[in-house]
């Protein structure tokens, strides 16, 4: 039929289409280069689909001939196409793809195979195998994470450059051929046209450019940014000078995981690294293997230069491309345990089936046993590194370590592992990071565990009271920061047959260890004086139930008290972050230790034994309270009462 204004049909985009074009052109990408990345990439995921949907049918792909990918010129007309012989588009996937966000083809695709999977269960309703197959991967069937085969939001960059688009595609197995037009500025539009102004099978994109984008038209700029960001996809691409010009390959389609790594530059490495990450930073390790014997599989991993902002989005999905003899079968390929997320990698297996659904490929044995051996591998790297290089594991650390521990909480196997490249603040650290086989080296005389404090400000923790006495002595105390901290060192049980233990739980006995001053002597224990056991009695009956204890300890240095947590029960940092998630609902009393030998405490233990001063010993022991849970991070339960306290002390010291 004609293309004819009666069938062509205006659209309004989504809303958030509409934010989102504006973004893309004034905020989202400043560098305008990267439309030709997006464009390339879909047109590469559109061919990838065509050659997975035919192994199934092989008539689908009787008419595309070998994937391409071509780029013309046309700088007569001012326009730049972008074209593929891929899987092609219908009207109602154009409508879906290009008109609102969060939706894609791969829905429609994953219904599909749902529609055959219940099939060939015996008939079962499509609704039902949809729940069934949602709820063993996890994840929603039109989620936009995964876009294989169709456009994703990139493709609105397109209008960074363009001030019309127009996509004319024939899907594989079908006859008409529709063409959607915009100019970014809230519609577009819908129309069948004839089937000759489309290619035989796929899609053709064609930018009408701006007048300040005229230089994206030049040959040499192209080709920049093609071998630039595109280098290493997997399909061919040809860029054509103009219209009647013959063709010149600016890339050759051979996958970079095929070739030999002597073969391979670092710059390659980094432009696939780009190209599969979608971000512009260099990557600080790159492992590239082929695994042979019982299963054959190849292997490109990377580990990002920088921290990616969704690093602890709790919606995140992996980044993990599964082809299976260079077909791409999933680019969310549950390949790596989730502390690992921020590896980037490729694997290429030559032993996994073909004729199954790419979900429940990932049931298969073969792939069970690639996770496994791809997730030990870059453990042991890690290791590797961690040892031969340690200013570069540093960075790595600095990036990626709050996840590499939620490794040590998750996944007891590789615990020991890990445990060999986790580095720690300590209070004897100074400005770098410490093993656990380095605070086990210069463990102090008759130290017997590993000790630590948790919190969320390491500044906080490095200065808290409840450590002094540690330092004092030499003792390393590690600081734990990071939420996950209190998590996995609650569950371990130690390392090198020295336990974990709390700085700010329990009581301590830290008298069997040498101060580190060989000229300062221990003060003679003034714990249990008549005054002092007086001022204890009278803190025990003013506190009451507020407190689970009162006692002395030689934790305490230079503060006159601290609060811990009791020796039975967890780290109150471990409870103060599951009552903040509703995790429990009555906390503990935490137990007030004093220091006998700080002269405040001496000089109110003087006091106490008189009882013409015993309003004024409640007012100081609720204000040592309160301080000492200002200290530890906490508010006064009561803070007008603080407030006044503090004032009507401060009126005594001037009267």
């Amino acid at each position: 039929m004609n293309d004819t204004a009666a069938s062509q049909k205006s659209h309004a985009f989504q809303a958030d289409v509409s934010r989102l074009l504006h973004l893309m052109v004034h905020s989202v990408y400043s560098d305008r280069d990267v439309f030709l990345r997006e464009l390339i990439s879909n047109a590469s995921d559109a061919c990838e689909k065509l050659r997975f949907e035919a192994i199934a049918d092989p008539g689908l792909a009787t008419d595309a001939g070998e994937p391409a990918i071509s780029i013309t010129i046309d700088k007569d007309a001012a326009t730049l196409t972008v074209q593929d012989n891929g899987i092609g588009m219908n009207d109602a996937d154009l409508a879906d793809a290009l008109g609102t966000i969060a939706n894609s083809g791969t829905r429609a695709y994953l219904e599909k195979l749902k529609q055959q999977e219940a099939a060939q269960k015996g008939g079962a309703a499509a609704g039902d195998a949809e729940e069934e197959i949602e709820a063993e991967t996890g994840a929603p069937a039109g989620s936009a994470a995964s876009l294989i085969g169709q456009f994703g939001i990139g493709f609105y960059s397109a209008f960074m450059v363009a001030g019309t688009v127009d996509v004319i595609s024939r899907k594989a197995g079908e006859d008409k051929t529709w063409k959607w037009s915009s100019q970014g500025e809230g519609t577009y539009t819908l129309a069948e046209v004839d089937t000759g102004e489309a290619p035989a099978i796929g899609t053709r994109v064609i930018l009408h450019m701006r007048d300040d984008a005229k230089d994206f038209l030049e040959t040499w700029k192209l080709e920049s940014i093609i071998r630039q960001y595109s280098g290493s996809i997997t399909i061919p691409v040809e860029l054509f000078d103009k219209p009647d010009a013959e063709a010149r390959q600016v890339t050759d389609g051979a996958a970079l995981w095929t070739r030999s790594k002597n073969d391979i530059t670092s710059d390659q490495y980094t432009e696939f690294y780009r190209e599969i990450s979608r971000q512009f930073d260099e990557p600080d390790l790159t492992i590239h293997w082929r695994a042979e014997g019982r299963h054959e599989y190849t292997v490109v991993a990377f580990i990002s230069g920088s921290r990616p902002m969704d690093l602890f989005d709790p919606a995140r999905k992996g980044r993990a491309r599964l082809y299976v003899r260079r077909v791409l079968i999933t680019d969310d390929a549950d390949l790596l345990p989730g502390w690992l997320r921020f590896v980037r990698v490729v694997v290429d297996s030559a032993d996994m089936p073909l004729n199954v659904s790419r979900e429940m490929i990932q049931k298969t044995p073969v792939f069970t046993a690639i996770q496994k051996a791809v997730a030990n591998r870059i453990v042991q790297e890690l290791k590797k590194v961690a040892k031969d290089d340690p200013e570069k594991f540093a960075k790595i650390w600095d990036n990626f370590g709050a996840v590499l521990k939620e490794g040590i909480y998750e996944d007891f196997e590789r615990r020991d592992d890990l445990f060999e490249i986790a580095r720690f603040e300590t209070t004897a650290s100074g400005e770098g990071r410490r093993s656990l086989a380095d605070y086990v080296k210069d463990l102090r005389p008759n130290q017997t565990a590993i000790y630590y404090i948790a919190g969320d400000n390491a500044k906080r923790l490095t200065a808290s009271p409840q450590i002094e006495g540690f330092k004092k002595r030499g003792i390393e105390v590690l600081i734990l920061s990071d939420p996950v901290d209190s998590f996995w060192v609650s569950n371990a049980l130690g390392y090198d047959g020295k336990p974990f233990k709390s700085a700010t739980q329990g009581a301590v006995d830290l008298k069997d260890i040498p101060l580190t001053d060989p000229e300062e002597k221990p003060d003679a224990d003034t714990s249990k004086t008549p005054e002092i056991a007086a001022f204890i009695e009278l803190a025990r009956q003013t506190l009451g139930d507020d407190v689970e204890e009162v006692r002395t300890t030689d934790r305490l240095a230079d503060s006159p008290a601290c609060i811990v947590a009791p020796d039975s029960g967890m780290d109150r940092r471990l409870e103060r972050l599951l009552a903040e998630h509703g995790r429990t609902q009555e906390r503990s009393k935490p137990v007030l230790e004093i220091n006998p030998d700080h002269q405040l405490i001496k000089g109110l233990a003087a006091k106490a034994v008189a009882p013409e001063h015993k309003a004024l010993l409640e007012d100081a022991v609720w204000l040592l309270y309160d301080e000492a849970k200002l200290a530890d991070g906490e508010h006064p339960a009561d803070m007008a009462s603080f407030a006044n306290r503090l004032f009507a002390l401060m009126s005594r010291a001037v009267a």
